[in-house]
């Protein structure tokens, strides 16, 4: 199947906007990532559950503060990370440095890993969903383990550029013959209609700064508005799609947007997409354990940007968590 990206033109970053508000229903908002963006959704869905009230979903990560008590290496490479202090810390911290665990047993919880995955890997996805199992009703938790692909986000179409399923290479994007974006966006609202063959919306810029923008986050972000969202009219919902390491718009620019399929289901089903961005940042930063740099512009699931990062109030999720109130904020 050719794919059926659009060819919509992302505005250049020098002209970027301020984030508009829109008719989108704050119950209505989720959230999901890929490898370091799958551990940032892992980590708003749990620290900020009372704000994705619809759910999350975790493509090739691992345990929600998995990196905090043991080397962040244990959390990858299809290792076996410990979730005993993980786990303590979200019961200790329930209420008070995170929103109240207890709001995790309405929330829809999606799993995908690749069996070819070594960068990550499904030991850690097993680990994440061990943790999440005692939080959350495993009626509500899907669980994916696809036979032969590796780190990449799965698709079931040719996007421009894209590797090959069983390869862990950029843009870690792949037509695996599996709809990722549409298995985690029907799990988690339910019943959709059918995605579009070509994207409709448009790709908007904004300035993902001030309130929006924190250390390790780029100047600029995106959101994909479908032409029903556009003016109003309409309620719409809205999904944030966070990209992994070397994933970032200065790293393949627009593909996470485009080869992921997001918009295609977005378009269909008045769903606004917003698309956060990571920077690479060479600087050498204490993390929870040791020091390390973040070159390859992965969201925050170490400590590079403080030791609270994936608490509330940690600078990268504050951010994304402002673009969210201020996009639902036009709810009528």
């Amino acid at each position: 199947m050719k794919s059926p990206v659009a060819l919509a033109i992302v505005a250049s970053s020098v002209h970027a906007a301020d984030l508009q508000a829109y008719n989108v229903d704050p119950k209505s908002v989720s959230v999901s990532g890929l490898s370091a963006g799958g551990f940032m959704a892992g980590q708003l869905g749990v620290a900020y559950s009372g704000t994705f009230q619809t759910g999350f979903g975790v493509f090739a990560a691992g345990p929600y503060d998995c990196a905090r008590s043991q080397s962040y290496t244990t959390c990858m490479y299809n290792m076996n990370p410990s979730i005993t202090t993980p786990t303590a810390n979200m019961k200790a911290w329930s209420g008070k440095q995170i929103d109240p665990t207890t709001n995790l047993q309405q929330r829809k919880i999606f799993l995908e890993v690749g069996t070819a995955d070594y960068t990550v890997g499904s030991n850690p996805m097993n680990a994440l969903k061990q943790q999440l199992s005692g939080f959350a009703p495993t009626a509500n938790i899907a669980y994916v383990a696809r036979s032969g692909q590796g780190h990449t986000f799965p698709t079931d179409f040719n996007g421009a550029g894209d590797n090959a399923c069983g390869l862990s290479s950029s843009p870690y994007i792949s037509n695996c013959g599996y709809d990722g974006a549409g298995a985690v966006l029907q799990w988690m609202y339910g019943t959709l209609n059918a995605r579009s063959s070509a994207a409709q919306g448009s790709v908007v810029s904004f300035s993902q700064t001030g309130s929006y923008g924190s250390a390790g986050l780029d100047k600029t972000g995106y959101l994909y508005v479908p032409k029903a969202c556009a003016d109003g009219s309409v309620v719409c919902k809205l999904h944030v799609a966070l990209h992994g390491c070397l994933q970032s718009y200065s790293s393949i620019g627009n593909k996470y947007i485009t080869n992921t399929g997001y918009n295609l289901w977005a378009d269909t089903n008045n769903i606004i997409v917003l698309y956060p961005q990571a920077v690479p940042d060479n600087t050498i930063h204490p993390i929870w354990q040791g020091v390390l740099s973040n070159p390859n512009g992965c969201f925050d699931w170490v400590g590079w940007y403080g030791q609270n990062a994936d608490q509330k109030g940690g600078v990268q999720m504050a951010a994304i968590v402002n673009m969210v109130n201020r996009v639902t904020s036009g709810f009528k």
